[in-house]
C-alpha cells in the first residue's frame, strides 16, 4: 500500500490507537512483573540486568523481526498469521505433507491469539486501576468490581460500533505516549546510570549470574513486546511506512525511556518496587493517571477486540471456522465489523479471568505464553516465505529463523514455567480454538465431499429438462451451489418437491481464495446456458466483504429482473455421526454441534430473509474418494 507523504502522519497517528495500544500499555506492569518474577530485589545491578533484556527484547523481537522483515510478508498490502499461512502454504503446493504441516502451524498460531486476546483486556484494565492503591491503599477492595465494570461496559458498547470514536483513538494514544516519553525522561535525567543498559553484556550478566533460574524473568521480558503481532496484522489498515514511522518515530524512544525511567526511579527509591510505573508521578497526579491509564487500556482492548473479530471472520471466510452473523457497525469502513457470538464469549471469558486471577500480578504468570507461541509460528512460517517466495538463499532464511526460533523458543520455553501459575490458561483456550478449528476444517472437507454433485453436467441437466414436462413459472430463482460444476442439490430438491422451476435461474458458487482480495476484473465469471440457465462462479478473497444480492444486481443477465422478487434456495445440513467414517466420532458430534449452532446462508451470505427458502440434508461422513477431499484441503 502505498500513501503520498502528505498522509503518512495522519496514518501514522491513526496506528497509534490500533496498532500500538498493547504494547504501548506494557509499562503499566512489565517492570514489577520482571522484579517479583525472580523476588528480586530492586539493586542497581539487578535492575540494569532486567533493564537491558527488556530493551534487547524489544529492538530484536519488535524493530528487527517484525517491523524489517516479517512486515514484508504482506499480501496485497494485508498481514496477519492467516496471510502468512496463505503465503506458506503456496509455496509447498508440490510438497502435500509440507503443506499440511504448515497448514496446521498457521491455526495453531491463529489459535493462541485467542489466548493473548482473552488475557489483554483482563490485564490491562486491573493494572491501570490497581494505580489507585499507590495513593489511596483502601480503594484495593474496589478494583475487581471497577475492572469486571469497565469490561461489561467495553464488551456492550461493541454492538454499537466504534466508528463515531475511533477517530480519537490516535490523538488519545498520542497523548499517551507523550506522557510515557515524559515521564521517563524525567527520571533517566535524574539518574543517567541507566542508560548503561543499553549494552548487551549487563543482560547476558544478568542471565549468566541467575544461572538456569535467570530463564524464569524472560517469561515476564516478554511483556514489553505483548501486541508486536498487531505490527503485522494491522498493516492492511494501514499500510508498512505509516506504521514503522510510528514505532521507530515515537512509540520506541517512549517505551524504552519509560522503562529506563522506572528503572532510574527504582534505583533512587527502590520502596516504590510494588507499582514503579505510577510512582514515577508526583502524589497530586495519580488520580489523574488512573484515569487516563484506565482510558488507553479501554483502547488497547477494543483494538484486541477489533483485531478478534477480524481474525475471526478470516478465518471462517477460508473455511477455518464455521459461518458467523457479522453486522457491520460503520457504513464507510469496511473493516467495522461486530460479531455477536463472539463478542459475548470473550466478555465471559474475560470476566471468569479477572474473577480467577483477581490481579495484573497472578495474571501476569498467564501472559505471554500465547504471545510466544504465536510469535514463534510467524517465525517458522516467514522461513517459506523467505526462501521460496523472496528466494532468500536457503544460509540466508535459515540463518535469519534459525535464529529467531531459538530466540522465541526460549521465551515461549520461559513461559511454559509458569505452567502452573496460569500458564495453563492460554494454552488450554489455544489448544480448544486449534480442535475447533482443525475439526471443523476436516469435517466440512467430508462434508463438501459428501455433497458435491453428481456426474450430470449442467449442460446434460438442461438438454434432459428441454424435452420434459416440467413447468416454468415466471421470475428469477438462484441456487447455491458448492461446487462450480454438476447440478447443485438444492435444484434438485426443488424440483423433486415442487415440480416447477423459475423462467429464469441463476446457479451461483462463491469460491473463497488464500488471498486477501481479488481483482474486480478477476471476481466473476458468467456462463450462459440457454434455456434461462446462467451458472455464476464469483471468488472472493478473505478480508472481502460479500454481498450475494449487491454481487448480483451488479451483473448484466441480458434480460431485465427485479431484485426485490428474486427467490434464493439454500441448502442446510444435519450431519449423523456413523461409526467408521474418516473422522472420530467424537470430533463428528463436535462438528455437527458447530454446524447446527453456526450461521444461516441468510446472515453469511447478507440474503433477504423474506426471499429464501432453504432445503434440508440429512448427511453422513462417508469416506470420499481421495481426489474429492483432496480439493478442499
Amino acid at each position: 500500500m502505498d500513501q503520498k507523504k502528505e498522509t503518512v502522519p495522519l496514518l501514522a497517528m491513526a496506528a497509534l490507537g490500533v496498532v500500538f495500544g498493547d504494547i504501548g500499555t506494557s509499562p503499566l506492569y512489565t517492570v514489577s512483573a520482571c522484579l517479583s518474577s525472580l523476588s528480586l530485589a530492586p539493586t542497581a545491578q539487578n535492575l540494569l540486568g532486567v533493564l537491558s533484556l527488556i530493551f534487547w527484547t524489544l529492538i530484536l523481537v519488535v524493530a528487527v523481526k517484525y517491523a524489517w522483515v516479517v512486515m514484508r510478508a504482506d499480501e496485497h498490502g494485508e498481514g496477519g498469521i492467516m496471510v502468512i499461512t496463505a503465503r506458506a502454504s503456496r509455496t509447498a503446493l508440490g510438497a502435500p505433507q509440507t503443506r499440511y504441516w504448515i497448514l496446521g502451524l498457521g491455526l495453531l498460531g491463529a489459535a493462541l491469539f485467542y489466548g493473548d486476546g482473552v488475557i489483554t483486556p483482563a490485564i490491562s484494565v486491573l493494572s491501570a486501576l490497581e494505580g489507585m492503591e499507590v495513593t489511596l491503599p483502601h480503594m484495593k477492595p474496589f478494583v475487581e468490581p471497577l475492572a469486571l465494570g469497565v469490561i461489561i461496559g467495553l464488551f456492550w458498547v461493541q454492538r454499537h460500533g466504534t466508528a463515531a470514536i475511533s477517530h480519537l483513538f490516535g490523538p488519545a494514544m498520542l497523548f499517551w505516549f507523550f506522557l510515557l516519553l515524559g515521564s521517563g525522561a524525567g527520571w533517566v535525567a535524574a539518574d543517567p546510570r541507566v542508560l548503561w543498559a543499553i549494552g548487551p553484556w549487563f543482560a547476558l550478566h544478568f542471565l549468566a549470574r541467575h544461572g538456569p533460574h535467570g530463564l524464569v524473568i524472560l517469561g515476564a521480558v516478554v511483556l514489553a513486546i505483548t501486541g508486536a503481532e498487531a505490527l503485522y496484522a494491522d498493516m492492511g489498515h494501514f499500510g508498512a511506512r505509516p506504521i514503522r514511522v510510528a514505532l521507530f518515530g515515537l512509540v520506541l524512544p517512549a517505551l524504552v525511556l519509560n522503562y529506563f525511567g522506572q528503572g532510574a526511579l527504582l534505583i533512587l527509591h527502590p520502596q516504590a518496587a510494588q507499582n514503579p510505573f505510577f510512582e514515577m508521578f508526583p502524589a497530586w497526579a495519580n488520580l489523574p493517571m488512573v484515569v487516563i491509564s484506565a482510558i488507553a487500556t479501554v483502547i488497547a482492548s477494543q483494538a484486541v477486540i477489533s483485531g478478534a473479530y477480524s481474525a475471526t471472520r478470516q478465518a471462517s471466510m477460508l473455511g477455518y471456522l464455521p459461518r458467523l452473523t457479522v453486522v457491520h457497525t460503520s457504513e464507510t469502513e469496511a473493516g467495522q465489523v461486530y460479531l455477536p457470538g463472539l463478542n459475548w464469549l470473550l466478555m465471559i471469558a474475560v470476566i471468569l479471568v479477572i474473577l480467577h486471577f483477581r490481579t495484573s500480578g497472578a495474571l501476569s504468570f498467564a501472559y505471554g505464553t500465547a504471545v510466544t507461541g504465536t510469535m514463534l509460528c510467524t517465525t517458522i512460517l516467514v522461513f517459506f516465505v523467505a526462501h521460496h517466495g523472496w528466494k532468500w538463499p536457503l544460509w540466508k532464511a535459515g540463518l535469519f529463523s534459525g535464529f529467531f526460533i531459538v530466540l522465541d523458543g526460549v521465551f515461549f520455553g520461559a513461559n511454559l514455567l509458569k505452567f502452573v501459575e496460569g500458564g495453563w490458561f492460554p494454552v488450554a483456550v489455544g489448544l480448544a480454538v486449534f480442535v475447533l478449528m482443525s475439526t471443523w476444517r476436516r469435517g466440512r472437507a467430508l462434508l463438501v465431499a459428501a455433497l458435491s454433485p453428481g456426474p450430470t453436467s449442467l449442460a446434460d441437466f438442461i438438454k434432459m429438462l428441454s424435452v420434459s414436462s416440467v413447468g416454468r413459472v415466471p421470475g428469477t430463482s438462484v441456487f447455491l451451489a458448492i461446487r462450480p460444476h454438476g447440478v447443485p442439490r438444492p435444484l434438485l430438491h426443488n424440483l423433486k418437491h415442487n415440480k416447477v422451476l423459475h423462467e429464469h435461474v441463476i446457479v451461483l458458487t462463491i469460491e473463497f481464495e488464500e488471498t486477501p482480495r481479488i481483482a474486480p476484473a478477476e471476481r466473476v465469471t458468467l456462463q450462459d446456458y440457454g434455456l434461462g440457465f446462467t451458472r455464476v462462479v464469483a471468488r472472493y478473497g478473505f478480508m472481502e466483504h460479500l454481498d450475494v444480492p449487491k454481487l448480483l444486481q451488479s451483473l448484466d443477465f441480458g434480460y431485465p429482473w427485479n431484485p426485490a422478487e428474486v427467490t434464493y434456495f439454500a441448502s442446510r445440513q444435519r450431519v449423523i455421526p456413523a461409526r467408521g467414517a474418516p473422522l472420530a466420532l467424537w470430533r463428528q458430534r463436535l462438528f455437527a454441534f458447530i454446524l447446527r449452532v453456526s450461521a444461516t446462508a441468510i446472515d453469511f451470505f447478507q440474503l433477504p430473509a423474506n426471499q429464501v427458502m432453504e432445503l434440508g440434508d440429512i448427511v453422513e461422513l462417508d469416506r470420499p474418494e481421495p481426489d474429492a477431499l483432496a480439493q478442499d484441503m
